[in-house]
């Protein structure tokens, strides 16, 4: 279950960040209130995840979530560049994410 969380932690870390661009600064009400909720879901859902996952492992798999996923997004939504050295540094972060899940060494990992 903690693992799961982290996961859904992740995923609205992605959400937040990508919401930061639509907030224009904080100055567009609902952009504003979506981001700042998924802020509160991301750091709650993270800080239940710690209770069982060690807090390096579980800090460097959220940020690792949320840096890969904006990143991503970034491609998707705002035409950032997508060039191959680009991809491969974000393929890095998912290696690592993964990496660090197997060797974690928490129970049922």
């Amino acid at each position: 279950m903690a693992w799961l969380l982290l996961l859904v932690a992740g995923l609205f870390e992605i959400a937040w960040a990508i919401g930061l661009k639509y907030t224009v600064g904080f100055s567009r009400l609902w952009p504003s209130v979506f981001t700042v909720l998924a802020m509160v879901v991301s750091v709650v859902c993270l800080a239940l995840a710690l209770k069982t996952i060690p807090v390096g492992t579980g800090y460097a798999i959220w940020t690792g979530i949320g840096a890969a996923g904006t990143a991503i997004l970034g491609i998707v939504l705002f035409g950032e560049a997508a060039t191959v050295a680009r991809l491969l540094c974000i393929g890095l972060i998912l290696a690592g994410i993964i990496g660090l899940k197997i060797f974690s060494g928490e129970a049922g990992a």
